[in-house]
């Protein structure tokens, strides 16, 4: 390919466990990015059909028919959803990075974090699964294995894949910087609570201390500026783990956050024990966001396009909390070769007499019969 690479990372909500309408919707956002002259197309983590957000917040115990939904609603990589998207990617002539909830076939209720790469000619480049599902992940996922930690060669660059934590993860890094890789797309849920947000136990708790005259009106305002300090900040910890691989690997990054819509907070609410304070907890949290990143790890500002004939394009960080959207950026490719004089980390400023790393790719199954 000469002159650069368009990157469309899609900042928007899945239609709530519904891995049909959901995968309907991707394929609409396809086919606006590529008619927007995007070669790179990139959606959230477990996009379809949704990210467990509500095991975050609620006890395990509760969470039975959710579970069941979110297995009913997650998709084979052989089946007709990834069949549709491969399709699409195919007939646009486009590569589509797409997270998914994978159904086992060998098993009724395993599942796991997945994301695959697509193609232009509708192929599956690379099929990863989580290695470790991160924290309450893993009441709903299993945890993957070596065999989708590959750079894919395209015509658009040479690109890789990893899941939201797995990018703290410096030796899944370094096996793909080791591959040359050029675009690095790191996937993310909407939010990623590691605790019941404080405006949000304040919100009942001052209420209740008012009504029994035990409360000055002045603690909830006070534990509101703690908690936002105190809980996960979602846009700077996956920027800086995202700059962290783009100065090591001297390459592009892609940030892809999903959003939190009501739907979802309504879903991921219904039927707890404690509903007002789950949807609170929810709309409280640290939301993520869209961007991308150039090879030393800066912010790389895109653009969006505003609707029209002229499709002008208007200049965007970022995409985050409620924004609806496309971020589109253009990347050149020759970008990733100055940084390497300095420290090439798989080349020239590697050691190999000295380290070694071992990667096992094999695709786990349960049981080998002879």
């Amino acid at each position: 390919m000469t002159g650069p690479t368009r990157i469309a990372a899609c900042h928007v909500a899945p239609v709530f466990l519904s891995a049909k309408e959901t995968t309907a919707k991707a394929i609409e956002l396809i086919g606006e990015a590529a008619g927007n002259n995007a070669n790179l197309i990139v959606f959230p983590e477990s996009y379809i059909p949704a990210f467990p957000i509500w095991s975050a917040l609620r006890p395990p115990s509760e969470n039975h028919e959710l579970f069941k939904r979110m297995v009913a609603e997650s998709v084979y990589v052989d089946g007709d959803e990834i069949g549709a998207i491969r399709a699409a990617a195919k007939q646009l002539g486009v590569l589509v990075s797409m997270g998914f909830s994978e159904k086992a076939r060998y098993s009724s209720a395993t599942l796991w974090n997945s994301n695959v790469l697509v193609g232009a000619d509708g192929e599956i480049l690379v099929h990863h699964r989580k290695l470790v599902p991160t924290f309450y992940e893993k009441l709903t996922w299993a945890p993957g294995d070596g065999h989708g930690l590959k750079v894919a060669d395209t015509p658009f660059g040479r690109v890789g894949v990893l899941i939201c934590g797995e990018n703290t993860n410096p030796l899944a890094r370094y096996a793909l910087a080791a591959q040359g890789e050029q675009i690095h797309i790191s996937s993310w849920p909407p939010i990623w609570p590691t605790r019941m947000p404080r405006e949000a136990l304040s919100a009942t708790g001052g209420e209740a201390a008012a009504s029994n005259g035990t409360g000055d009106g002045k603690g909830a305002a006070a534990l509101s500026s703690v908690a936002r300090g105190a809980n996960y900040d979602n846009v700077a910890a996956n920027r800086t783990r995202a700059a962290a691989h783009c100065f090591e690997a001297k390459c592009f990054g892609v940030l892809c956050a999903s959003r939190l819509d009501a739907a979802a907070v309504e879903g991921a609410s219904a039927g707890s024990g404690t509903p007002d304070a789950v949807k609170r907890g929810l709309q409280h949290a640290s939301r993520g966001a869209t961007m991308f990143l150039d090879t030393t790890g800066a912010l790389l500002p895109g653009f969006t396009v505003v609707d029209g004939a002229a499709k002008a394009h208007e200049r965007r960080d970022m995409l985050k909390e409620d924004e609806v959207g496309i971020l589109y950026v253009d990347v050149d490719l020759d970008d990733c070769v100055e940084g390497k004089q300095y420290h090439d980390i798989a080349g020239g400023y590697q050691r190999l007499d000295v380290f070694e790393l071992k990667v096992d790719r094999t695709r786990r199954e349960p049981v080998s019969f002879r």
